[in-house]
């Protein structure tokens, strides 16, 4: 195989829309296929809302940017969002309703997770729906390994051990299968001196800041190197404008900016992409 085979190799894998061309535009079509993908934040900056979505998304045709194919949905943060998710499908255009095409499987520790993985053969040859299952969510991925294992070089050994397991799993369906697979993290604090996470530049961004913090992929490197994309999306607040007399101390008003950066993927630069959470779902906004 030739470099520019690889080039032409991303260009021709199948991507899932993320429901917004504004999105798709700057993901280069949206979630690519055959590999995983992971969306990173603090809590309440949208990424279990786009999971949701992309749920969605996979049940339309090729022709509008879907997979025409069900979904699984392993979820270890609890409960379920099922009335977000019956909202959102309020602005799917069907026929029928969606959730017949989404599976859920709650997941209570890593270890339940890759046994769910070892068995999903059956589930991806003979699916229980008439469509096909295609897009794999798993949200979170950090939440599964919260509480298992210490901050000891044992546990840390074992963390990975396990972290490369499931990557090579979710790899090998993913490949096989034509998957899009998608990864829920989490954040931690960064408050070291230096750029990136401790002095390592985190993939096309030097630092990456939500709430005014400085903030890091949880997991660590063992676990960046599991996956193929990574997706950072961040909030912080924003001044707009100050109202009052021109004499006076006047009211600072403000509003909550979020957004989308790229901060790896073999098949992209880096790009940001500023978006808004509404009542008919997450969109790209242009400025």
């Amino acid at each position: 195989m030739r470099p520019e085979n690889l080039l032409e190799l991303g260009a021709t894998t199948q991507k899932l829309t993320l429901g917004c061309p504004i999105l798709d535009r700057h993901l280069g079509g949206g979630i690519p296929c055959s590999s995983i993908t992971e969306l990173f934040s603090e809590s309440g900056c949208g990424k279990t809302q786009l999971c949701l979505q992309l749920l969605l998304s996979a049940q339309l045709p090729a022709s509008a940017g879907g997979l025409s194919a069900a979904s699984l949905y392993l979820h270890s943060e609890f409960p379920f969002p099922s009335r977000r998710l019956n909202q959102l499908s309020h602005s799917f255009s069907g026929s029928h309703d969606p959730s017949d095409n989404i599976f859920v499987q709650p997941l209570h520790s890593a270890h339940e997770l890759f046994d769910v993985l070892l068995k999903l053969n059956p589930l991806l040859t003979n699916p229980p729906s008439y469509l096909p299952v295609k897009l794999i969510v798993i949200d979170s991925i950090a939440a599964l390994f919260r509480s298992e294992y210490d901050n000891n070089p044992a546990d840390l050994k074992r963390r990975s051990s396990l972290f490369f397991k499931i990557s090579c799993k979710l790899k090998t369906l993913a490949k096989r299968f034509s998957l899009a697979v998608v990864v829920t993290n989490q954040v931690v604090d960064f408050v070291e001196s230096g750029d990136g996470l401790n002095g390592v530049r985190i993939g096309n961004l030097e630092c990456l800041v939500s709430s005014g913090r400085r903030v890091g992929p949880a997991l660590g490197l063992s676990w960046a190197n599991c996956v193929n994309s990574r997706l950072f999306l961040s909030r912080n607040e924003e001044i707009v404008g100050e109202e009052g007399d021109d004499g006076g101390s006047g009211v600072v008003s403000s509003r909550t900016k979020r957004q989308l950066h790229v901060v790896f993927a073999p098949h992209l630069p880096y790009s940001c992409c500023e978006f808004v959470i509404v009542k008919e779902g997450v969109f790209g906004v242009d400025r």
